[in-house]
């Protein structure tokens, strides 16, 4: 069975058969992170949702290039590096570290090119320069330079909105110096002791729309194939980002449009006032880094995520039912030769192929994984082949990577024993069996049931795990 990729496409609002510009080849784009604090849950959202995709394209075949640009200079920049007392290099360079340490964690893939803001000054003054030739910008009294929003006769398509529906809709910042209140900067002179550049019109710093126009297209081409980032990025960013990029250019920016869903954490939305803002790190810190992963990539990518506890203990079990399945199978190396059965291949391509269906993709793994629970009882032959395919399937998320025995031994909180200390009484119960005590066989098992670590009794002998929490 062969399925055709569908991509749903925000600017169309529907699904699309998606056809690359070259074929076999992806060009993608993300809005990337503004350095000046620790990444937090929506950002682990939008980069795990993106790994997932340029995994799933590479694993069918596509040579994909993928773009995640780091904005390392504006506003909220300026005012931390001033409230730490560092420079603005030492706090952007800080927290691009901090940044990859994350999504490493996370098992998330290095972007093919991280373009920042400030290697591409010359680029970005080059475009706002077209951009006043043509008319679409200009510079003003105050040493900003504007776009004029209502020139460009495209303007709201990604959002379906009018014009006059933004203006009453939008937070527009009161400023005499602009020809119109919708009217957005490009490039934004620089007060007494800032971090500025020469340009044109004087010292100053490039507007955040700007920088993804100019580095994505400077990138990746005038058009390519994919452009992503987080919801709350369709209007003003990802519009402005249309308006500039298509006035400059005179042709098509982006051929799909796709945006991650937001979290919630317990249905609320997640913001600093309410208390229940996190970020990775605080999150990784009490939580195993794959299962926080599972959580992000169990939902569909547009759809929302609820952060709970309860959540996360379904994402543990899910994870476990998998690890318990791969558990002492030993996996072979890929061999073209190996039979392997390819209906769950093909189920499995025919939901990513869904608009990257990964709850349905899930469900094709745990129908695999209950063949080779079945497999391993009945036919042991065939659970290695079973097993491995069931890890590559899994390596498609970005899943299943780590060795099982040591997954299942971190399932919870800190051992209460030391490993050694398990072991001895795993040991002293096999003797209490072999001299037929079984009180004092059940007495070390359910010991250690109370300390949260349960025995798991097999035919290559006994292995144990950590019990999951709340169960």
């Amino acid at each position: 069975m062969s399925s055709t990729l569908q991509v749903y496409n925000t600017l169309s609002r529907r699904k699309e058969v998606f056809t690359p510009i070259e074929p076999g080849r992806v060009r993608m784009y993300v809005c990337g992170m503004t350095v000046y604090d620790y990444c937090h849950l929506g950002h682990a959202r939008v980069m795990v949702a993106f790994d997932v995709i340029t995994r799933y394209l590479r694993s069918r075949g596509f040579d994909v290039t993928y773009v995640r640009n780091i904005t390392d200079i504006d506003d909220k920049i300026l005012k931390r590096a001033d409230e730490n007392g560092e420079t603005i290099s030492a706090l952007t360079e800080r927290m691009i570290a901090a940044m990859h340490e994350d999504e490493s964690r996370l098992f998330v893939l290095r972007p093919d090119a991280e373009p920042r803001a400030t290697g591409h000054i010359a680029e970005i003054i080059a475009m706002i320069e077209s951009l006043i030739d043509k008319g679409y910008a200009y510079g003003a009294v105050n040493g900003d330079v504007y776009y004029r929003v209502r020139k460009f006769e495209g303007y709201g398509k990604l959002n379906n909105r009018d014009l006059d529906e933004m203006r009453s809709g939008a937070r527009v910042e009161v400023d005499e110096s602009k020809e119109d209140p919708l009217d957005f900067v490009l490039w934004k002179a620089a007060k007494p002791g800032e971090a500025s550049w020469s340009s044109p019109w004087g010292e100053g710093r490039p507007g955040w729309h700007i920088e993804c126009s100019a580095m994505s297209t400077c990138c990746l081409g005038e058009t390519f194939d994919i452009h992503g980032g987080g919801p709350d990025l369709t209007f003003p960013h990802h519009e402005n980002e249309i308006a500039q990029s298509e006035a400059a250019t005179g042709k098509p920016y982006v051929n799909t449009w796709m945006h991650a869903g937001a979290v919630r954490v317990n249905h609320e939305k997640m913001s600093k006032s309410l208390g229940n803002f996190f970020t990775i790190r605080e999150v990784l810190a009490h939580h195993d880094p794959e299962v926080v992963r599972y959580l992000l990539v169990a939902s569909h990518y547009r759809s929302p995520i609820n952060y709970a506890p309860d959540s996360l203990l379904e994402a543990r079990k899910s994870l476990e039912r998998f690890y318990n399945a791969l558990e002492c199978v030993q996996c072979p190396a890929p061999d073209k030769s190996l039979k392997v059965d390819t209906r769950y291949a093909e189920r499995f391509t025919s939901a990513m192929d869904d608009d990257f269906n990964t709850p349905e993709a899930l469900s094709v793994m745990f129908d695999l994984a209950r063949e080779l629970n079945r497999a391993r009882k009945e036919t042991p032959e065939q659970a290695p082949a079973l097993a491995a395919e069931l890890k590559r399937l899994g390596g498609i998320l970005g899943l299943l990577q780590q060795d099982p025995a040591a997954f299942l031994k971190g399932a919870g909180s800190e051992l209460a024993l030391s490993e050694a200390e398990i072991d001895a009484r795993i040991e002293a119960r096999a003797e209490a069996k072999k001299a037929k005590d079984f009180a004092r066989a059940d007495s070390i098992r359910d010991e250690l049931a109370a300390l949260g670590i349960i025995l798991k009794d097999s035919r290559e002998g006994t292995s144990w795990v950590l019990e999951t929490p709340g169960e």
